[in-house]
């Protein structure tokens, strides 16, 4: 069943746009995008998921159909957390499980540590794991360091993505949508991708994301003795060229309890193959 597109929700904190699937009543599982995507990405993965679920899928902030507030602080990841719980609120959602993808998969950790009581599960594909202090100092002590990071340090650096980004959003996200997946991409998600990043002030809030990196850190730096309480699932597509393997290490010193899963695939895996992330799913996650 696909995800239908609720277009405004206003709350305290902003308008957020979300998709959602299923009956009210059945278990609850919120899915969380990352950069440069929206909500739009866990389609081809609902299109397989079983039945019973209620599913929820809201744009972060700054991407998608929602707010474009350009503050940078409103970008640090426990703000973007706090936006989702926020949102969960007034649609009423008490207990759920929690999927995230690259950026929403650190948002996902911010809202597991905010409100650890709500969150029965914890998925996350692709991305570090914020408490897993050890392999995230070794990768980025890696001599030469990761050139397929380029794009955050562009993104940093002031101004630079306002200049050159508005205009060439097919361009800017065909380096991210075409060659970093495994799989390429069908067009018409592409498309949608392209018109979301369109959207007047996108440029900036898409930056914004890795211009508040910095501050991210230096809360992070505290996490070291956290462990998850939630069952845990990570998923990893295993030709990602920037979350590279070595993130992996330790990772079952940061949960009570944990299962790692590879597939062929980079790093947008749950549209190059939704199939079997879907499948992951199913196996964990609880109706």
């Amino acid at each position: 069943m696909a995800l239908t597109k609720v277009e405004s929700v206003s709350i305290e904190r902003g308008r957020f746009a979300y998709r959602e699937r299923g009956e009210a009543g059945g278990p609850v599982v919120v899915m969380l995008h990352g950069w440069p995507e929206s909500s739009y990405c866990w389609e081809p993965v609902c299109r397989y998921l079983k039945s019973g679920l209620r599913v929820i899928a809201p744009d972060l902030r700054g991407l998608g159909d929602s707010d474009r507030s350009t503050e940078l602080a409103a970008y640090r990841k426990q703000a973007l957390a706090q936006d989702m719980v926020a949102l969960l609120d007034a649609l009423g959602v008490g207990e759920f499980q929690l999927v995230g993808h690259d950026w929403g998969g650190v948002v996902a950790q911010e809202v597991a540590l905010a409100i650890p009581e709500r969150v029965s599960r914890l998925v996350l594909m692709n991305i570090h794991v914020i408490n897993n202090l050890r392999a995230n100092k070794e990768v980025l002590a890696k001599p030469g360091g990761n050139r397929n990071n380029w794009y955050q340090h562009f993104q940093q650096t002031p101004g630079l993505a306002e200049a050159m980004i508005p205009g060439n959003e097919r361009v800017w996200l065909g380096q991210f949508l075409r060659t970093g997946a495994g799989e390429p991409l069908d067009d018409n998600i592409i498309d949608e991708y392209v018109r979301c990043y369109s959207i007047p002030g996108t440029a900036t809030t898409g930056a914004n994301y890795y211009r508040a990196m910095f501050d991210d850190a230096k809360r992070w730096v505290g996490l070291g003795d956290h462990r998850w309480p939630m069952p845990g699932l990570y998923v990893y597509g295993n030709q990602d060229k920037v979350v590279v393997p070595e993130y992996l290490r330790y990772i079952e010193d940061c949960f009570e309890a944990v299962r790692v899963e590879q597939i062929e695939a980079g790093h947008f895996l749950q549209e190059e193959q939704p199939e079997k992330v879907a499948a992951l799913l199913n196996d964990f996650l609880v109706t």
